[in-house]
């Protein structure tokens, strides 16, 4: 089979990384990557794009991980209670979710993706539980989020 060697304009999972030289089926280069504007053919002409990607990418990773200990100092100071609805008995119906957490947070005025909340089981009693907040690959936190009911047990 035939490769070429193309310049990725883009992160692509299953490839690597913006501004990274990989080689490719040229079927795969032809039909998917090129019309896509998602990869350059890799020849003298582009090779200063190439650098200028390289630069850009750079730059944008260290803002990234800029923005990233800066939300952790955020984290750092935030409280996080979820108000969930009990029955007679005081359990939970339903459970905590990353998405209920993130709400939770988005009111304190701290944007995170759900995505990047991870709790190890769910929540599905009363009291604090801790779960960890993934910023970027260099920056993890750890907080407690505190589940109270919305009619208490006397």
């Amino acid at each position: 089979m035939a490769t070429t060697e193309v310049l990725l304009l883009e992160h692509i999972k299953t490839l690597g990384a913006e501004g990274e030289l990989v080689k490719v089926k040229s079927g795969y280069a032809r039909n998917f990557l090129f019309p896509r504007r998602k990869a350059l053919l890799a020849d003298r002409a582009n090779k200063k794009q190439i650098e200028a990607l390289i630069k850009a990418r750079d730059l944008r990773k260290q803002k990234e991980l800029l923005d990233a200990k800066a939300v952790a100092q955020q984290l750092a100071s935030a409280a996080v209670v979820v108000v969930v609805k009990t029955g007679e008995n005081g359990k939970i119906f339903g459970a905590v979710t990353p998405k209920e957490i993130a709400d939770q947070l988005a009111k304190g005025g701290i944007e995170i993706d759900r995505k990047k909340i991870h709790i190890d089981a769910p929540i599905k009693e009363i009291g604090s539980h801790k779960f960890s907040v993934k910023l970027h690959p260099e920056v993890t936190c750890e907080l407690a989020v505190e589940v109270v009911s919305e009619n208490p047990i006397n």
